[in-house]
């Protein structure tokens, strides 16, 4: 059990830009017979990080669910560093063009900044908006 701030107000997430916790690969059980070797690996599957949310986006979410989805994200990203903003939107735009568009006019970003940086791999991205 925990008993210091646990890491009080600060990211509990990775990747960060905040100097917070990064993943230690090295972390896990170590192997046991179970009918061969059995350890951890990392996981593989052919979708990336945004065919899931697209299509959430598209297919499920009806139009006053998308605005409500919207708006939230503007209301709260809109308290976060301009970098932030455009990489985190960024993110969006990947998933689904619409979303990122969406949020990039509601937090007043320049939509081709974000579409020029959704194009980008995650560590171009973070180096890209570092300040």
């Amino acid at each position: 059990m925990r008993v210091d701030h646990n890491g009080g107000g600060g990211p509990n997430y990775w990747p960060n830009s905040f100097g917070g916790p990064v993943a230690d690969p090295t972390a896990g059980e170590p192997p046991f017979e179970v009918s061969g070797q059995a350890a951890r690996h990392p996981f593989r599957h052919p979708n990336d990080d945004f065919v899931q949310p697209g299509n959430i986006y598209r297919g499920v979410m009806k139009e006053q669910d998308r605005t409500n989805l919207i708006g939230n994200i503007v209301d709260h990203l809109g308290k976060a560093q301009k970098r932030i903003q455009l990489r985190q939107t960024a993110l969006f735009y990947k998933a689904e063009p619409d979303y990122g568009r969406r949020v990039a006019e509601g937090l007043g970003l320049d939509l081709r900044e974000v579409e020029r940086l959704a194009k980008m791999s995650q560590e171009e991205r973070a180096k890209a908006t570092a300040k």
